[in-house]
């Protein structure tokens, strides 16, 4: 009997003592598994959005028709509202021309047949001839239809706007009036360094 419960005992303690190591390696395998699901979310998504970014850039109408669904809106970074055929058709307006677009995805949460991407991009295009570049975030919600995502919702929020040659000009007109000046300091001084010479001459011809 007391063997029995000396055995029993030890299998006991030898629980209690594994049992945090277990976990953390049971953790461990769940985060990694995490992790590599995420990595596989991402590089699925990331295929999308370059798929859209060559769209844009190469005015591929059947290549957007292919990414945006017909329920789709999307608000841009100075707050207009457009719908699918609105995007299509801006492929289109000559009064914009695009030079190049980046989007890189940073996030993606997958809920069911819908999944939310969030990321950063970077547009450079010709807007009535003058170059124009656009940094910002973005988030685009994506449904799957079959075996395809299609974009439901997009946004973007502006964090950075340049005009490359106009940034240089002003940059280069800012240096300039960089050193600091306060004229009332000298101008102080120069009324009270003509009356002390005034003095000296005064007492000079004043017969001794």
């Amino acid at each position: 009997m007391k063997l029995k419960f000396s055995r029993i005992s030890l299998l006991l303690a030898f629980s209690c003592v594994n049992a945090p190591l277990l976990c953390a390696q049971s953790a461990t395998v769940t985060q990694a598994t995490a992790n590599a699901e995420q990595s596989a979310e991402i590089k699925e998504m990331q295929k999308l959005e370059d798929q859209w970014s060559d769209a844009i850039v190469k005015r591929d109408q059947y290549g957007l028709e292919l990414l945006l669904s017909p329920l789709y809106v999307g608000i841009s970074s100075n707050g207009e509202v457009t719908t699918r055929n609105q995007q299509i058709a801006g492929l289109f307006q000559r009064s914009t021309d695009p030079i190049s677009m980046e989007q890189r995805v940073v996030s993606v949460r997958m809920l069911g047949d819908v999944a939310v991407v969030n990321g950063t991009y970077i547009v450079r295009h010709r807007e009535n001839g003058s170059p124009l570049e656009e940094r910002g975030i973005f988030t685009h919600v994506f449904q799957r239809v079959r075996s395809n995502w299609l974009c439901i919702n997009a946004q973007r929020t502006l964090v950075a706007q340049e005009v490359p040659g106009k940034q240089r000009a002003e940059k280069k007109k800012s240096d300039a009036e960089l050193p600091f000046h306060i004229p009332f300091l000298h101008k102080g001084d120069e009324p009270a360094t003509q009356s002390g010479q005034a003095d000296v001459e005064k007492n000079q011809k004043q017969p001794q």
